[in-house]
């Protein structure tokens, strides 16, 4: 099996539904990142591009961003709809191609743009047709179809978990305030492309506070504790790494910023989506035989503060370690490119912290995990 290396990436600003990106598909999005990956680790010979994508027009877009972007049509390119957890499982199937000798150069990762996102309605065929009234959310469980099923599987796990929105709330003030300061100390500068002239990442909120917080409503008719403040926002962003092999290494004489050593994915009951994270985490430590403290970094995608609490429960002495610039809920959430963002954060805050061993984790809809661990070099 042969080893596997990240050179690097680079992620636009993350900007909010109908933001900065509004008039931008998700297609240029992506391929405004990609091009520029390409430019600065001045790539040639890639074997294939995959990328994330959990609400595009379908029809491999990943393809279309390619072409988009100008690479050449000899280089395949295909998409994987993992929804959240698509980003990060696109660099694991980039890794599992190197790994098995089928690739020496990958660039993987993930786009996305809810700001136009197509309108989706069922066939007339189909049992689920009722009238031609859209929806957005797809169909993640049988027999279940609502707009609002995250939310509410976010409040039925806060619920069965006995977890308080005071809890839910100390993770959103945590997560603005680290990444205001990581924005202020431009800890995050050098992964960051602007595209369309965008000048920063659209969710931090530099005035948070407890008291914005106590006046937040409810999200979900007759809810208790998820809010539009501890469930992240609706977004846009694109996200890419390199991968490669070590021959490709030898033969450019390049140095890369971390190896991968293994990945893992898990299913949890659909309804308890946000248990997905830890879960998938405790698979991979237990598939690699370590500890918890082992680990120097962990970047976790904090769809939910509920996700936050889950963690700080599991992991109570690692919490030093965990999302050190913030995370989703306040950089907010574009499902597909998610994965590929937290890994890029997770480089960067190895390097900040000298560490060598990270972890990168994200709960997907329809109950799944996703977790990976590397080395940094």
């Amino acid at each position: 099996m042969n080893d596997v290396y990240i050179l690097g990436g680079l992620r636009s600003h993350i900007g909010i539904r109908n933001g900065i990106y509004r008039h931008v598909p998700a297609e240029i999005l992506g391929a405004h990142v990609l091009k520029q990956v390409a430019a600065k680790y001045k790539l040639d010979s890639i074997d294939y591009i995959i990328g994330g994508n959990g609400v595009g027009a379908g029809g491999n877009i990943t393809r279309l961003m390619a072409l988009e972007a100008g690479m050449d049509y000899s280089v395949p390119a295909f998409t994987v709809d993992m929804q959240c957890c698509s980003g990060l499982e696109s660099i694991a199937a980039g890794a599992d191609k190197i790994k098995s000798g089928g690739a020496d150069l990958i660039i993987a990762g993930g786009f996305e743009s809810s700001s136009t996102q197509p309108r989706r309605s069922y066939n007339p065929n189909h049992p689920d047709y009722r009238d031609d009234s859209y929806y957005s959310s797809a169909k993640f469980m049988p027999a279940v179809h609502r707009e609002n099923i995250m939310l509410e599987g976010a409040e039925l796990t806060a619920l069965k978990e006995n977890i308080s929105k005071e809890e839910m709330d100390l993770w959103v003030l945590r997560s603005h305030e680290l990444a205001l300061k990581a924005r202020e100390d431009n800890l995050l500068r050098d992964i960051i492309v602007s595209v369309n002239n965008s000048r920063k990442d659209e969710g931090i909120r530099p005035r948070m506070s407890r008291k914005l917080l106590d006046r937040m409503p409810k999200v979900l008719p007759n809810g208790k504790l998820i809010t539009a403040a501890n469930a992240c926002l609706i977004n846009d962003g694109a996200a890419f790494v390199v991968l490669c092999s070590e021959k490709y290494l030898q033969k450019r004489q390049l140095k890369p910023k971390a190896k991968i050593i293994t990945s893992c994915a898990c299913g949890v009951e659909p309804m308890l989506s946000p248990k997905g994270a830890v879960t998938a985490l405790n698979k991979l430590l237990q598939q690699n035989n370590l500890q918890p403290n082992d680990i120097d970094v962990f970047e976790v995608n904090e769809a939910f503060a509920v996700i936050d609490v889950l963690f700080a429960r599991s992991f109570a002495d690692c919490t030093d370690r965990y999302n050190i610039f913030g995370g989703a809920l306040a950089y907010g959430h574009p499902y597909g490119a998610s994965g590929a963002i937290i890994m890029l954060h997770l480089l960067k805050a190895l390097d900040l912290r000298g560490g060598r061993l990270g972890c990168a984790t994200i709960a997907g809809a329809g109950g799944l995990g996703s977790s990976m661990l590397i080395e940094r070099i």
